[in-house]
């Protein structure tokens, strides 16, 4: 047990996170993250209707009773879905903890908090962090440019970004993108973190339901093995590089180029394809840059027990002997 703000508030074990994953966050794999004394989130719009969401709770308190939540992101979409419905799923279904992210959160944050919610918002600058605490929130994500998914258009990355929000927030905050293992995890605490939040890593786990075409190519990816696209839409997003992302980025380099000329590829549909079916060059599939940390695929119980114990060694050994060496040098 590592004991932080994030874990005494929340009445997790250990200060580790798997944030909401399109097609990715289903009952199987929140459980288990949950069993293993870490906090783990249902993505609110895998589910086709509030009506499978609130389903998809009942199914992960079939397999847990300890503390997990649910992802509801608001991002601009081709065709918006019925946010307002889904977060009263949620509030019935008594869920306790809730993962915001996107645009304008206001009205999702203030209609949780009246019933009872605690609100995690993630984001990726300061500035939003900041505003979001102004709105009520409880602990903040905070995405550095190493992330899978939207890191914002600032490209700071976490070893600026994680201090630099620590300095001027009050409330609890996990450190999101490029982490995978003890290392990370330790070093996110020094610099002011209260735990980290993980999404490459556990896309390698074995209760995760992705095809496993997607696993090997996360294990044989290095760090440099992804795409940022949007970028010239103002919306960056990070994902594993394949022959889609790498056509929709030669596509939108095009000075004249629009959302429209790219629509087709970067469809939800195709990556739920590559995800559930395994075909790589079907759409894209979202993962950072800690694909360079994963070597392995274990179960979530082992990864989260081994990132802990590799913290504690670290701090316990050789972080420790350093210090020691130094004091005996100035003595």
């Amino acid at each position: 047990m590592l004991r932080t703000r994030f874990t005494q508030a929340f009445g997790i074990d250990h200060p580790i996170v798997m944030g909401g994953m399109q097609w990715v966050g289903r009952a199987p794999l929140v459980a288990a993250v949950a069993n293993a004394g870490a906090l783990g989130f249902l993505t609110a719009l895998t589910q086709s209707s509030p009506e499978d969401l609130a389903r998809e709770i009942g199914r992960v308190r079939d397999l847990t009773d300890k503390p997990f939540g649910v992802n509801l992101t608001i991002l601009p979409t081709m065709r918006p879905p019925p946010y307002q419905e889904y977060r009263r799923a949620i509030i019935e279904s008594g869920v306790t903890i809730v993962e915001t992210a996107g645009h304008r959160p206001q009205e999702h944050v203030d209609d949780l908090k009246a019933a009872g919610v605690r609100v995690i918002h993630k984001c990726t600058a300061v500035r939003h962090a900041l505003v979001a605490e102004r709105m009520g929130v409880d602990a903040i994500s905070i995405d550095g440019f190493e992330c899978a998914g939207h890191p914002g258009e600032d490209d700071i990355p976490g070893l600026v970004l994680i201090p630099a929000a620590a300095d001027k927030l009050k409330i609890p905050m996990i450190a999101s993108g490029g982490f995978a293992d003890g290392r990370g995890l330790l070093a996110a605490l020094a610099l002011g973190a209260d735990g980290i939040n993980m999404g490459t890593r556990f896309l390698a786990t074995r209760e995760c339901a992705i095809h496993e075409n997607v696993k090997q190519k996360i294990l044989a990816s290095d760090e440099r093995d992804t795409n940022l696209i949007f970028r010239k839409l103002k919306n960056t997003a990070r994902v594993g590089r394949n022959p889609v992302s790498d056509e929709v980025v030669a596509i939108l380099s095009r000075p004249d180029a629009t959302f429209e000329d790219v629509a087709h590829l970067v469809a939800g549909q195709r990556g739920r394809a590559v995800m559930e079916q395994g075909d790589l060059t079907a759409g894209l599939y979202w993962a950072g840059q800690a694909q360079g940390l994963i070597h392995d695929i274990p179960s979530v119980g082992e990864l989260v027990t081994r990132i802990v114990g590799e913290a504690r060694s670290l701090l316990e050994g050789r972080l420790a002997g350093l210090f020691g060496a130094a004091s005996g040098v100035a003595s």
